[in-house]
Protein backbone atom coordinates (compact mmCIF):
# COMPACT_ATOMS: atom_id res chain seq x y z
CA UNK A 1 0.00 0.00 0.00
CA UNK A 2 1.34 3.54 -1.14
CA UNK A 3 1.74 5.85 1.81
CA UNK A 4 0.02 9.11 0.99
CA UNK A 5 -0.24 11.87 2.63
CA UNK A 6 -2.94 15.00 2.99
CA UNK A 7 -1.37 18.23 1.24
CA UNK A 8 -4.18 20.65 1.17
CA UNK A 9 -7.23 21.09 2.34
CA UNK A 10 -10.20 23.25 1.59
CA UNK A 11 -13.63 22.72 3.59
CA UNK A 12 -16.83 24.80 3.37
CA UNK A 13 -19.83 24.76 5.66
CA UNK A 14 -18.40 22.10 7.96
CA UNK A 15 -19.45 23.22 11.34
CA UNK A 16 -17.16 26.23 12.66
CA UNK A 17 -14.65 26.07 10.03
CA UNK A 18 -13.87 29.01 7.98
CA UNK A 19 -12.95 28.15 3.96
CA UNK A 20 -9.18 28.73 4.47
CA UNK A 21 -7.25 26.31 1.90
CA UNK A 22 -4.80 24.72 4.56
CA UNK A 23 -1.64 23.19 3.24
CA UNK A 24 -0.03 20.79 5.65
CA UNK A 25 3.31 18.72 6.23
CA UNK A 26 4.02 15.09 5.44
CA UNK A 27 5.13 14.90 9.06
CA UNK A 28 4.01 16.48 12.40
CA UNK A 29 1.31 19.40 11.68
CA UNK A 30 0.78 21.18 15.32
CA UNK A 31 -2.78 22.31 15.50
CA UNK A 32 -3.33 25.12 17.92
CA UNK A 33 -6.02 27.51 19.78
CA UNK A 34 -8.08 28.10 22.87
CA UNK A 35 -10.94 26.00 23.43
CA UNK A 36 -13.80 26.00 21.34
CA UNK A 37 -11.99 27.57 18.75
CA UNK A 38 -12.51 24.51 15.70
CA UNK A 39 -9.46 22.01 16.50
CA UNK A 40 -11.35 19.04 17.35
CA UNK A 41 -13.35 20.29 13.86
CA UNK A 42 -10.68 20.25 11.99
CA UNK A 43 -9.54 16.68 13.13
CA UNK A 44 -13.23 15.89 12.30
CA UNK A 45 -13.29 17.27 8.61
CA UNK A 46 -10.18 15.10 7.64
CA UNK A 47 -11.65 12.48 9.28
CA UNK A 48 -15.15 12.25 7.54
CA UNK A 49 -12.98 13.07 4.16
CA UNK A 50 -11.60 10.06 4.67
CA UNK A 51 -14.40 7.78 5.92
CA UNK A 52 -17.07 9.62 4.91
CA UNK A 53 -18.40 9.44 8.78
CA UNK A 54 -17.71 11.25 11.65
CA UNK A 55 -15.64 10.10 15.01
CA UNK A 56 -18.28 11.71 17.10
CA UNK A 57 -21.24 9.53 17.94
CA UNK A 58 -24.66 10.06 16.92
CA UNK A 59 -24.13 12.71 13.96
CA UNK A 60 -25.28 13.24 11.07
CA UNK A 61 -25.60 15.79 8.57
CA UNK A 62 -27.69 18.46 10.50
CA UNK A 63 -24.83 18.23 13.49
CA UNK A 64 -21.49 19.13 11.04
CA UNK A 65 -23.49 21.93 8.53
CA UNK A 66 -22.61 25.38 9.83
CA UNK A 67 -25.24 27.28 11.13
CA UNK A 68 -24.33 30.17 9.09
CA UNK A 69 -23.96 28.43 6.13
CA UNK A 70 -25.69 30.06 3.09
CA UNK A 71 -26.58 27.19 0.57
CA UNK A 72 -27.78 23.49 2.39
CA UNK A 73 -24.53 21.76 1.40
CA UNK A 74 -20.96 21.20 2.80
CA UNK A 75 -17.88 21.05 0.13
CA UNK A 76 -14.34 19.02 0.52
CA UNK A 77 -11.62 19.80 -1.80
CA UNK A 78 -8.33 18.44 -1.17
CA UNK A 79 -4.82 16.57 -2.27
CA UNK A 80 -2.78 13.60 -1.59
CA UNK A 81 0.68 12.96 -2.34
CA UNK A 82 3.05 9.62 -2.18
CA UNK A 83 5.95 8.81 -3.75
CA UNK A 84 4.37 6.95 -7.15
CA UNK A 85 1.59 9.97 -7.72
CA UNK A 86 -0.88 12.33 -6.79
CA UNK A 87 -4.71 13.06 -6.56
CA UNK A 88 -7.26 15.45 -5.89
CA UNK A 89 -10.25 14.21 -4.14
CA UNK A 90 -13.83 16.39 -3.67
CA UNK A 91 -16.83 16.12 -2.07
CA UNK A 92 -20.56 18.02 -1.89
CA UNK A 93 -22.60 16.39 0.64
CA UNK A 94 -26.09 17.83 0.78
CA UNK A 95 -28.82 16.00 3.21
CA UNK A 96 -30.01 13.23 1.04
CA UNK A 97 -26.67 12.61 -1.11
CA UNK A 98 -23.70 13.16 -1.49
CA UNK A 99 -21.12 12.71 -4.58
CA UNK A 100 -17.56 12.57 -4.56
CA UNK A 101 -14.85 12.79 -7.06
CA UNK A 102 -10.86 11.46 -8.00
CA UNK A 103 -9.22 13.67 -10.07
CA UNK A 104 -12.56 15.05 -11.18
CA UNK A 105 -14.00 11.44 -12.07
CA UNK A 106 -16.86 10.63 -10.28
CA UNK A 107 -16.25 7.59 -7.93
CA UNK A 108 -18.02 5.54 -5.41
CA UNK A 109 -15.86 3.83 -3.86
CA UNK A 110 -13.43 5.08 -0.13
CA UNK A 111 -10.00 6.15 -0.96
CA UNK A 112 -7.25 4.07 0.39
CA UNK A 113 -6.65 6.54 3.49
CA UNK A 114 -6.66 5.04 7.00
CA UNK A 115 -7.04 7.68 9.75
CA UNK A 116 -6.91 6.92 13.39
CA UNK A 117 -8.25 8.82 15.14
CA UNK A 118 -6.40 9.00 18.97
CA UNK A 119 -8.57 10.96 21.99
CA UNK A 120 -7.86 10.41 25.17
CA UNK A 121 -11.21 10.54 26.87
CA UNK A 122 -12.79 7.28 24.59
CA UNK A 123 -10.28 5.46 27.29
CA UNK A 124 -13.54 5.71 29.57
CA UNK A 125 -15.97 4.24 27.69
CA UNK A 126 -13.96 2.01 26.15
CA UNK A 127 -12.87 0.41 29.93
CA UNK A 128 -16.51 0.75 31.22
CA UNK A 129 -18.74 0.04 27.53
CA UNK A 130 -18.77 -4.06 26.48
CA UNK A 131 -20.32 -2.41 23.49
CA UNK A 132 -17.89 0.51 22.86
CA UNK A 133 -15.15 -2.07 22.92
CA UNK A 134 -16.67 -4.29 20.39
CA UNK A 135 -17.40 -1.91 17.45
CA UNK A 136 -13.63 -0.24 18.64
CA UNK A 137 -12.50 -3.64 17.74
CA UNK A 138 -14.50 -4.85 14.98
CA UNK A 139 -14.06 -1.50 13.05
CA UNK A 140 -10.04 -1.56 13.64
CA UNK A 141 -9.77 -4.94 12.86
CA UNK A 142 -11.46 -4.10 9.41
CA UNK A 143 -9.40 -1.56 8.72
CA UNK A 144 -6.38 -4.83 9.17
CA UNK A 145 -8.21 -7.25 7.26
CA UNK A 146 -10.96 -6.79 4.13
CA UNK A 147 -11.31 -10.41 4.96
CA UNK A 148 -12.33 -9.61 8.54
CA UNK A 149 -14.62 -7.00 7.47
CA UNK A 150 -16.23 -9.35 4.70
CA UNK A 151 -16.69 -12.08 7.54
CA UNK A 152 -18.02 -9.94 10.16
CA UNK A 153 -20.76 -8.44 7.37
CA UNK A 154 -21.89 -11.87 6.12
CA UNK A 155 -22.42 -12.80 10.01
CA UNK A 156 -24.11 -9.76 10.36
CA UNK A 157 -26.67 -10.00 7.53
CA UNK A 158 -27.27 -14.14 8.51
CA UNK A 159 -27.66 -13.36 12.22
CA UNK A 160 -29.98 -10.58 11.43
CA UNK A 161 -31.89 -12.83 9.54
CA UNK A 162 -31.99 -15.32 12.41
CA UNK A 163 -33.70 -12.87 14.93
CA UNK A 164 -35.84 -11.66 12.07
CA UNK A 165 -37.46 -15.39 12.23
CA UNK A 166 -37.21 -15.83 15.84
CA UNK A 167 -38.60 -12.43 16.68
CA UNK A 168 -41.53 -13.21 14.05
CA UNK A 169 -41.76 -16.83 13.64
CA UNK A 170 -43.31 -17.04 10.28
CA UNK A 171 -44.06 -20.77 8.90
CA UNK A 172 -41.32 -23.33 9.06
CA UNK A 173 -39.06 -20.58 10.70
CA UNK A 174 -37.14 -23.57 12.42
CA UNK A 175 -36.24 -25.43 9.50
CA UNK A 176 -35.24 -22.12 7.94
CA UNK A 177 -32.95 -21.32 10.97
CA UNK A 178 -31.51 -25.24 11.04
CA UNK A 179 -30.55 -24.19 7.14
CA UNK A 180 -28.63 -21.19 8.18
CA UNK A 181 -27.21 -22.17 11.34
CA UNK A 182 -24.37 -24.17 9.75
CA UNK A 183 -23.07 -20.74 7.54
CA UNK A 184 -23.77 -18.82 11.34
CA UNK A 185 -21.23 -21.24 12.90
CA UNK A 186 -18.74 -21.18 10.23
CA UNK A 187 -19.12 -17.32 10.15
CA UNK A 188 -18.52 -17.79 14.23
CA UNK A 189 -15.35 -20.01 13.85
CA UNK A 190 -13.60 -17.68 11.45
CA UNK A 191 -14.46 -14.45 13.11
CA UNK A 192 -13.39 -15.79 16.46
CA UNK A 193 -10.08 -17.14 14.56
CA UNK A 194 -9.01 -13.65 13.64
CA UNK A 195 -9.78 -11.88 16.56
CA UNK A 196 -7.78 -14.30 18.42
CA UNK A 197 -4.84 -13.73 16.52
CA UNK A 198 -4.87 -9.33 16.28
CA UNK A 199 -5.02 -9.61 19.55
CA UNK A 200 -1.65 -12.06 19.57
CA UNK A 201 -0.09 -9.65 17.18
CA UNK A 202 -1.15 -6.25 19.12
CA UNK A 203 0.44 -7.70 22.72
CA UNK A 204 4.46 -6.93 21.82
CA UNK A 205 3.70 -3.70 20.27
CA UNK A 206 0.96 -2.41 23.46
CA UNK A 207 4.10 -3.65 25.79
CA UNK A 208 6.26 -1.64 23.29
CA UNK A 209 4.70 1.63 23.03
CA UNK A 210 3.77 1.70 26.91
CA UNK A 211 7.57 1.46 27.50
CA UNK A 212 8.48 4.45 24.85
CA UNK A 213 5.97 6.54 25.26
CA UNK A 214 5.35 6.27 29.56
CA UNK A 215 8.82 4.92 30.42
CA UNK A 216 7.42 2.30 32.22
CA UNK A 217 7.57 -1.23 31.82
CA UNK A 218 3.71 -3.71 32.36
CA UNK A 219 2.63 -6.59 31.06
CA UNK A 220 -0.07 -5.57 28.36
CA UNK A 221 -2.63 -8.34 27.22
CA UNK A 222 -6.20 -7.91 25.84
CA UNK A 223 -7.87 -11.19 25.89
CA UNK A 224 -11.04 -12.07 23.82
CA UNK A 225 -13.61 -13.37 26.21
CA UNK A 226 -15.98 -15.47 24.05
CA UNK A 227 -18.37 -18.56 24.36
CA UNK A 228 -16.71 -19.87 21.21
CA UNK A 229 -12.96 -19.60 22.64
CA UNK A 230 -11.82 -23.25 21.85
CA UNK A 231 -15.08 -24.28 20.24
CA UNK A 232 -14.61 -26.05 16.59
CA UNK A 233 -17.09 -25.33 14.15
CA UNK A 234 -18.89 -27.88 14.82
CA UNK A 235 -19.10 -27.34 18.46
CA UNK A 236 -20.75 -23.66 17.63
CA UNK A 237 -22.97 -25.44 15.07
CA UNK A 238 -23.97 -28.11 18.03
CA UNK A 239 -24.39 -24.90 20.70
CA UNK A 240 -26.92 -23.27 18.43
CA UNK A 241 -28.66 -26.08 17.98
CA UNK A 242 -29.04 -26.97 21.56
CA UNK A 243 -29.95 -23.84 22.33
CA UNK A 244 -32.82 -23.15 19.49
CA UNK A 245 -35.27 -23.51 21.88
CA UNK A 246 -34.60 -21.00 24.29
CA UNK A 247 -33.85 -18.52 21.59
CA UNK A 248 -37.81 -19.47 20.23
CA UNK A 249 -38.37 -18.30 23.38
CA UNK A 250 -36.77 -15.02 23.98
CA UNK A 251 -36.96 -14.06 20.64
CA UNK A 252 -33.53 -13.86 19.37
CA UNK A 253 -29.95 -15.26 19.79
CA UNK A 254 -29.21 -14.84 22.92
CA UNK A 255 -25.17 -15.68 22.72
CA UNK A 256 -22.48 -15.70 19.93
CA UNK A 257 -19.65 -13.75 18.66
CA UNK A 258 -21.89 -10.56 18.43
CA UNK A 259 -21.67 -10.63 22.49
CA UNK A 260 -18.04 -11.27 22.77
CA UNK A 261 -16.10 -8.85 25.06
CA UNK A 262 -12.72 -7.73 25.56
CA UNK A 263 -10.62 -8.05 28.86
CA UNK A 264 -7.26 -5.21 28.80
CA UNK A 265 -4.96 -6.74 31.41
CA UNK A 266 -2.82 -4.82 32.95
CA UNK A 267 0.20 -6.75 35.01
CA UNK A 268 -2.29 -9.62 34.59
CA UNK A 269 -5.34 -8.00 36.35
CA UNK A 270 -7.86 -6.16 34.60
CA UNK A 271 -7.21 -2.59 34.06
CA UNK A 272 -11.18 -1.66 34.49
CA UNK A 273 -11.15 -2.82 38.09
CA UNK A 274 -7.79 -2.66 39.49
CA UNK A 275 -5.50 0.05 37.74
CA UNK A 276 -6.12 4.36 38.14
CA UNK A 277 -8.16 6.35 35.53
CA UNK A 278 -4.66 7.35 34.57
CA UNK A 279 -3.30 3.81 34.08
CA UNK A 280 -6.55 2.97 32.13
CA UNK A 281 -5.92 6.36 29.99
CA UNK A 282 -2.17 5.18 29.75
CA UNK A 283 -2.80 1.56 29.15
CA UNK A 284 -5.48 2.88 26.04
CA UNK A 285 -3.14 5.12 24.37
CA UNK A 286 -0.54 2.24 24.19
CA UNK A 287 -3.25 0.51 22.16
CA UNK A 288 -4.18 3.37 19.66
CA UNK A 289 0.07 3.27 19.19
CA UNK A 290 0.31 -0.38 19.14
CA UNK A 291 -2.36 -0.96 16.48
CA UNK A 292 -0.82 1.90 14.24
CA UNK A 293 2.75 -0.33 14.21
CA UNK A 294 0.52 -3.32 13.47
CA UNK A 295 -0.72 -1.36 10.97
CA UNK A 296 2.52 -0.44 9.39
CA UNK A 297 3.42 -3.93 9.95
CA UNK A 298 0.72 -5.43 7.67
CA UNK A 299 0.57 -2.84 5.00
CA UNK A 300 3.96 -1.57 5.26
CA UNK A 301 2.79 1.73 5.59
CA UNK A 302 1.42 4.01 8.38
CA UNK A 303 -1.64 5.49 8.87
CA UNK A 304 -2.88 9.24 8.92
CA UNK A 305 -2.70 9.63 12.76
CA UNK A 306 -5.10 12.32 14.53
CA UNK A 307 -4.27 13.13 17.84
CA UNK A 308 -7.01 15.48 20.28
CA UNK A 309 -5.20 17.19 22.79
CA UNK A 310 -3.44 14.59 24.88
CA UNK A 311 -1.96 16.86 27.18
CA UNK A 312 -3.88 16.17 30.38
CA UNK A 313 -3.13 12.92 30.52
CA UNK A 314 1.09 13.04 30.33
CA UNK A 315 3.59 14.59 32.62
CA UNK A 316 6.44 16.98 30.92
CA UNK A 317 8.67 13.82 30.59
CA UNK A 318 6.23 12.05 28.83
CA UNK A 319 5.45 14.79 26.93
CA UNK A 320 8.87 14.72 25.50
CA UNK A 321 8.59 10.53 25.23
CA UNK A 322 5.82 11.11 23.08
CA UNK A 323 7.18 13.80 20.92
CA UNK A 324 10.15 11.81 20.26
CA UNK A 325 8.17 8.60 19.46
CA UNK A 326 6.06 11.10 16.89
CA UNK A 327 9.60 12.68 15.40
CA UNK A 328 10.97 8.88 14.81
CA UNK A 329 8.18 7.52 12.76
CA UNK A 330 7.08 8.31 9.23
CA UNK A 331 3.44 8.68 9.37
CA UNK A 332 1.76 12.01 8.96
CA UNK A 333 0.16 13.14 12.22
CA UNK A 334 -2.06 16.13 13.59
CA UNK A 335 -1.73 16.66 16.81
CA UNK A 336 -3.90 19.05 18.55
CA UNK A 337 -3.62 21.40 22.37
CA UNK A 338 -5.05 24.19 24.42
CA UNK A 339 -2.27 23.52 26.71
CA UNK A 340 0.07 26.50 26.83
CA UNK A 341 2.94 24.43 27.92
CA UNK A 342 2.54 21.75 25.89
CA UNK A 343 2.39 24.23 23.07
CA UNK A 344 5.89 25.19 23.71
CA UNK A 345 7.22 22.13 23.59
CA UNK A 346 5.39 21.21 20.10
CA UNK A 347 6.48 24.51 19.12
CA UNK A 348 10.52 23.10 19.40
CA UNK A 349 10.15 20.27 16.90
CA UNK A 350 11.68 22.25 13.76
CA UNK A 351 10.15 20.23 11.05
CA UNK A 352 6.55 20.49 12.57
CA UNK A 353 4.21 22.22 10.64
CA UNK A 354 2.52 24.88 12.69
CA UNK A 355 -1.00 25.92 12.56
CA UNK A 356 -3.47 28.33 13.89
CA UNK A 357 -6.96 28.39 14.98
CA UNK A 358 -8.99 31.58 15.80
CA UNK A 359 -12.75 31.29 15.87
CA UNK A 360 -12.77 28.79 12.88
CA UNK A 361 -10.23 30.91 10.93
CA UNK A 362 -7.06 29.01 10.12
CA UNK A 363 -3.70 30.58 9.43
Amino acid sequence: MSQYYLNKLQVTNFRNLKDDILEFSNGINCIFGNNGNGKTNLLEAIYFLTTKKSFRKKTSYPQIISVESEKPEILFSSYFISELDNFSYTGKLELNSSQWFINNQPTKKKINIYPIFINPFDSFAFHNTPSFRRDWFDNHFSMLSPEYKKVLNAHTKSLRFRNNLLSKKPVNFKQQIQAIDPQLAEYSFQINSMRKQFLKELKDYCMLTFKIIFDETHELEVELESKFNNYTQDQIYNYYAENLEKDIIIGHTRTGVHRDDYIFNFDGYNSYEYCSLGQQKMSFLSLLFAYIELFRYKFNSYPMVLIDDVSGELDVRRWKNLIGYLEAKQFQVMITTANENFKMELEKIEAAKKIFIDNGSIN
